[in-house]
């Protein structure tokens, strides 16, 4: 499975672009967006930018990978414990 990841664009470097995705900052290809922004949310898949979307649209988003991430750490905590016993 693939994923699109939302991310603030940082600075842009021509055709490419520093993104930031939570705190983690990297270098992604923005080539087919040439008339990008600083400031502006971007979806990224596999280091290239892919969409544009709204700041609201961008942090909602955020927030429901940040929650899934945490429900999936709990069941494999949850999991590892169940092994131990």
């Amino acid at each position: 499975m693939c994923l699109g990841v939302p991310a603030k664009v940082i600075k842009v470097l021509g055709d490419k672009a520093i993104v930031d995705y939570g705190g983690v900052r990297k270098e992604v290809d923005a080539m087919l967006f040439p008339d990008l922004k600083e400031g502006e949310y971007v979806i990224v898949h596999a280091g290239l930018i892919i969409a544009r979307i709204d700041e609201k649209e961008a942090l909602e988003t955020l927030k429901l990978l940040r929650e899934a991430s945490i429900l999936v750490n709990k069941e494999i905590l949850a999991h590892s414990r169940s092994k131990c016993s």
